[in-house]
């Protein structure tokens, strides 16, 4: 029987269907493409801005803690005593002392503090009774460096009237200290920063047990 159909019916069975939503699925999958390009793009441009951030933040960091140049601190950390002669009485009162008083600077930087010679002046009230010499040198990183200084003090240009009623008072002899060192910090061996740090102490020998007490700096 098929062979006596007529030949425009057999090509209607024979011939390939053609898919009339073609086209759609094409602009479908295009569309797709395109947003799955775009959410690339997004997610690397957030990338980029994360990294720019924690860029930032490590730069501001660095910058903040080990690029910050700070004042070292200089202090008189304590001291002993060789020589002591003094004299109560108030007919004629006097000391001479020999005192080694230990200093210490204090480097809060992340690079080691050079400072040149310098003196460091002990006062009883506003009269200068000794110095002593402070030579240059380096303090570490991050570090206190510890030295020793020895120091005459005499009562010389005192006012007896003064010192006698100093010792009236109480056994003790009120001191301060003064001294301002100037250096630099270097940091990372490139970068250098003039520095300078002063000193101003106060403190008492105690004369009957021969210490230094109420010992206090700025």
């Amino acid at each position: 029987m098929a062979e006596n159909k007529p030949e425009a019916v057999q090509r209607a069975y024979t011939s390939p269907q053609v898919n009339p939503y073609g086209r759609v699925d094409e602009e479908v999958v295009m569309v797709a493409e395109r947003e799955d390009r775009r959410k690339k793009r997004v997610k690397c441009l957030i990338y980029v801005a994360a990294f720019a951030v924690f860029q930032t933040a490590i730069i501001l960091l660095f910058a903040l803690t080990v690029m910050k140049v700070r004042t070292p601190k200089f202090r008189v950390r304590s001291a002993s005593f060789e020589t002591f002669d003094v004299a109560t009485v108030n007919t004629n009162p006097s000391f001479n002392i020999k005192m080694i008083a230990e200093l210490g600077i204090k480097n809060p930087n992340f690079g080691r503090y050079k400072y040149q010679n310098s003196t460091i002046e002990f006062y009883y009230m506003k009269t200068k009774v000794g110095e002593a010499i402070i030579p240059r040198a380096r303090s570490k990183a991050r570090s206190t460096r510890k030295f020793n200084v020895t120091v005459d003090l005499s009562s010389v240009n005192v006012p007896r009237d003064e010192l006698a009623a100093t010792f009236a008072a109480g056994a003790v002899i009120p001191l301060s200290s003064q001294s301002r060192l100037r250096g630099k910090v270097e940091l990372m061996k490139v970068m250098k920063k003039n520095k300078s740090t002063n000193m101003y102490c106060t403190m008492d020998i105690n004369i009957s047990s021969r210490q230094l007490v109420n010992l206090s700096c700025r």
